[in-house]
């Protein structure tokens, strides 16, 4: 006998050319560089250019994916693409994506959960490959969420950035006795009536205008930790394991603080722990492919290792996967 699991074949990420340190930011708003490292560890954002859109970033993103799985827009039969910020309120940026991979087959389409949009992605990609639905996934977060932001709040605009990471979901069949592999247990909750919490005053059937971010900081730390923890136990529980099984905790890139806490509160060592926001900030939907992609790059996370994701977003949405990579 056989088991279906769904592996990561390969991972890439993009952060746009354009660079904007906290010192340039100094200039625009009333902050300081020794401010936002000492509050939330952020260097520097990228910024997307004049005329390049969230389906530019999430391309950029899928074909470093697919050149490291191997294959190519032929062998792709899914793509979903987590973004807070599409190009257009329809077509889905996903199917923009299949335009400019030149493909014309397969299904395509976007998912919004926010900050946890990507690990809600690689939940639903991975229930469509075990059900029989897809075979081989482009999962993609992907933002340009810079355009969200009012330039003159300084309690908002330090804190994100734009940037797309993306993963290759590949089905295989395990017999029943081998090693685990892949994706072993998601855990996704959500709570709307925290929505006043963090939100984007604007949208299609409220004002008519894409409107700008809101956040109430003190609050979303203050569930942030414990709602983290929550997934991650759950994913372990599923799965039979425990945190001190975990090679790496890949968490949501928000706050260096909630980054760390979370890792406190869970017991894992700041080294088990991957961390870019310093270099990216908080990308949303990108930023747990981003990380992801970086650990992999520079050889931290390797074939066998026990990998766990979690994100927390607006909504309040949150998740966690485990992967045994």
């Amino acid at each position: 006998m056989t088991k279906t699991r769904t592996i990561i074949r390969g991972v890439g990420g993009y952060l746009p050319e354009r660079v904007l340190t906290n010192a340039e930011l100094a200039t625009m708003v009333d902050t300081s560089d020794e401010w936002i490292q000492q509050r939330v560890g952020i260097k520097e954002r990228h910024i997307a250019a004049e005329g390049q859109f969230t389906s530019d970033l999430a391309v950029e993103a899928a074909k470093r994916a697919m050149t490291a799985a191997g294959v190519t827009p032929d062998d792709i039969d899914l793509i979903v693409v987590a973004t807070t910020t599409p190009d257009y309120t329809f077509p889905a940026a996903a199917t923009l994506v299949q335009m400019k991979l030149g493909m014309h087959h397969g299904m395509a389409f976007d998912l919004q959960a926010v900050c946890s949009g990507f690990v809600y992605a690689v939940a639903t990609a991975d229930s469509y490959i075990k059900n029989g639905l897809a075979t081989r996934a482009l999962v993609i977060g992907a933002e340009t969420f810079s355009r969200l932001l009012d330039w003159n709040d300084r309690t908002t605009c330090v804190l994100f950035g734009d940037g797309a990471g993306a993963v290759v979901l590949e089905k295989i069949e395990l017999d029943d006795d081998a090693p685990e592999q892949g994706i072993l247990a998601s855990a996704l909750r959500s709570d709307g009536h925290h929505w006043e919490k963090l939100y984007v005053d604007g949208g299609p059937s409220t004002t008519g205008t894409t409107g700008h971010v809101h956040m109430q900081g003190p609050e979303v730390f203050r569930h942030a930790v414990g709602k983290i923890t929550d997934v991650v136990y759950a994913a372990l529980e599923e799965a039979g394991y425990t945190v001190e099984d975990l090679d790496w905790f890949v968490p949501h890139q928000a706050n260096k603080r909630i980054i760390e806490g979370a890792g406190a509160k869970l017991g894992l060592p700041p080294e088990k722990v991957i961390m870019t926001v310093d270099i990216h900030a908080n990308t949303s939907a990108a930023s747990v492919p981003l990380a992801l992609s970086a650990a992999v790059a520079d050889g931290r996370i390797k074939k066998g290792d026990l990998v766990m994701l979690e994100a927390m977003g607006g909504g309040f949405t949150w998740g966690a996967s485990l992967i045994r990579w």
